[in-house]
């Protein structure tokens, strides 16, 4: 254990479930609920603020499906100062609640209406009542960053006599500085304390880190830093920041990380940001020559850990940085063998593909192997005609002629939308050669205007074998087209082809 956090075993509560929810646009269902409660009690979170009882009779049947799940970590639920939160939260099966009380006089007087005293006297009826029914309660100040920091440790110090196990402070809009966190946890260490931050300007990794190092002992968390506004502290920069940067054994699995982020982005439809550190698709994604070349001869030099850590994998993609040690990479793994010579070739075209601003993928870097070794590529399938049906009163639905190795497929199919059913039929034409499905779908607009060229980037997986390629017309469904039927054609080549 890092001596900078003395004897302290820090503590994980995770609030996806209840503040990440919050927001704008998200909605989970109980099942879905249930599945990510499941993920975060496997990875080794201690508490999961599984939602707010009262809110809702979907809430109540989430946080009934939770707490009989029989998972390992404690089971908690959002309570206001009121009783008839604090009996929902035992009716729905909960092990504690987090009792949040606004403790600055901006929320006591403008929010509540209220007065100090008043708002006291409310934090400790619901504490001893909670306790009175069974609950472990961690007794929250709301908005303490902005409180009277003598009223805010009286309230504390009271609430602890009338039984609160635990405390905590809550950043509620992100105005405090890991200066300010120094300073004002200590003398509110009075129980085991948790950090509640949230990242309006920034600063609620850092706040929640200095936090722990003055005494906190629980840091609140969202898995990808979910959250109303700005979001909160994100679960796994914390967890990875105690690892790396403070030598600290977490006791979270951290190659659960990766597969857990995945899961709340597609659950919650919030996707995460291309460059967000640890999760974001580009964080161990690298195009550069000199970082690549230096990957490539000790993976340390460009990152500061291993991709595996977390459950991920390294990605070297070319563009018009790229040298000659990441297309030779990239070559080798697509079965590719060139001399010298042509080597330098297809480093040149990659490069000019790249410098006119599109995305190289595996396809083009085959393509353009192909024509520099001159090698023949055969098509496994070509496609003779597709249409596509949608509207408002139509299911989207697409057929398509195909000539698969040498016979002619005819097939249909629906789907959510006219791109979906077209590349359900197209992968449905070919499913006699193997199970291709699509990974990931992206789009970008090239241009601007009703006539844009859009340009389709794919990844399809067939039987562990990865490949990206990419389509370009004015119409997204003819690019997506373009883009699947490149790259099935490139994933159906023999492998055991000679491309030397």
């Amino acid at each position: 254990m890092s001596v900078l956090f003395g004897n302290n075993k820090i503590r994980f509560l995770d609030t996806t479930l209840r503040d990440g929810e919050q927001t704008p646009g998200v909605s989970l269902t109980p099942e879905q609920k249930l599945k990510i409660a499941e993920e975060l009690s496997l990875i080794g979170v201690d508490v999961i603020e599984a939602g707010s009882a009262i809110a809702s009779d979907g809430e109540r049947e989430a946080l009934r499906l939770i707490s009989d799940a029989g998972f390992k970590a404690e089971i908690c639920t959002y309570s206001r100062a009121k009783k008839e939160d604090i009996d929902l939260a035992v009716k729905c099966g909960a092990d504690s609640v987090h009792l949040v009380v606004p403790v600055s006089d901006l929320h006591i007087t403008k929010k509540l209406g209220k007065n100090r005293d008043e708002v006291y006297k409310m934090a400790m009826d619901a504490v001893s009542y909670a306790k009175e029914r069974g609950l472990i309660v961690e007794l929250s100040g709301e908005d303490a960053s902005r409180a009277d920091q003598t009223f805010l440790s009286e309230l504390f110090r009271d609430g602890v006599s009338a039984g609160a196990d635990r405390l905590c402070f809550c950043d509620t809009v992100g105005l405090l500085t890991p200066e300010r966190v120094s300073e004002m946890i200590p003398p509110l260490v009075l129980a085991p304390l948790s950090i509640h931050c949230h990242n309006d300007l920034g600063l609620a990794l850092s706040n929640t880190i200095s936090a722990l190092k003055a005494g906190a002992s629980c840091a609140h968390t969202t898995i990808n830093g979910m959250g109303e506004r700005a979001g909160n502290t994100p679960f796994e920069e914390v967890v990875m920041v105690l690892e790396k940067l403070y030598n600290y054994d977490t006791g979270i699995d951290k190659k659960r990380i990766y597969s857990l982020s995945t899961l709340v982005s597609q659950l919650t439809k919030v996707p995460l940001a291309t460059n967000k550190p640890i999760v974001g698709s580009m964080a161990f994604t690298h195009e550069s020559g000199i970082h690549a070349h230096g990957l490539l001869r000790d993976a340390s030099t460009y990152e500061p850990m291993s991709p595996e850590t977390v459950g991920r994998k390294r990605r070297i993609v070319l563009g018009k940085h790229s040298g000659t040690a990441s297309v030779q990479s990239a070559l080798n793994e697509l079965g590719y063998s060139p001399n010298d010579k042509q080597l330098a070739e297809i480093v040149a075209r990659v490069k000019q593909v790249g410098d006119k601003g599109r995305k190289v993928t595996d396809a083009d870097v085959m393509a353009i192997a192909d024509s520099v070794m001159l090698l023949e590529c055969k098509p496994v399938i070509s496609l003779r005609q597709f249409t596509v049906v949608s509207g408002s009163n139509a299911i989207p639905t697409a057929s398509a002629t195909m000539v698969v190795n040498g016979q002619k497929v005819t097939g249909a199919a629906t789907g959510t939308g006219p791109v979906d059913a077209t590349i359900n039929v197209l992968s449905q034409s070919v499913a006699m050669l193997g199970d291709i499905k699509l990974e990931e779908y992206h789009v970008d607009a090239i241009t601007g205007g009703a006539d844009a060229m859009v340009d389709v980037t794919v990844k399809l997986r067939k039987d562990g074998r990865v490949i990206t390629s990419r389509g370009a017309r004015t119409d997204i469904v003819e690019a997506s087209v373009e883009a699947v039927l490149a790259g099935m054609n490139r994933l159906l080549r023999n492998e055991n082809e000679n491309r030397g």
